[in-house]
């Protein structure tokens, strides 16, 4: 049994939101709470956001136990690519890209605990 909790558009570089991704990957659940609250990038709050929804989804949906949860899969996809455009001498333009994620998180019961 598992369960699984997504968000979408989420204002932050894959590539920024996957280095806090991989930290938590396969770690308890409260240990992986503990890791986000104390990572000084602007991505722990919103993985964390994620990671305390996918719990909740676990405990009210399928009756798991809060503490024999942790975090089975774990990733980042590239979402929609705002582009913007900066001014720059003699008339031309730099295109600056501010770039979405969908962070996905899914968690599982360890069994014997």
């Amino acid at each position: 049994m598992e369960a699984k909790a997504k968000a979408r558009h989420v204002r932050v570089a894959p590539r920024k939101a996957r280095a806090v991704i991989d930290m938590i990957r396969d770690k308890d659940l409260d240990e992986a709470l503990s890791i986000l609250r104390y990572t000084p990038r602007g991505a722990a709050e919103p993985v964390a956001k994620v990671v305390k929804s996918a719990a909740a989804n676990a405990e009210f949906n399928h009756e798991m136990k809060r503490g024999s949860l942790y975090i089975d899969q774990a990733y980042v996809d590239e979402g929609p690519t705002m582009k913007r455009i900066r001014p720059r001498a003699r008339g031309r333009r730099n295109l600056i890209f501010k770039r979405t994620s969908h962070i996905t998180v899914i968690v599982k019961e360890r069994r014997g605990v």
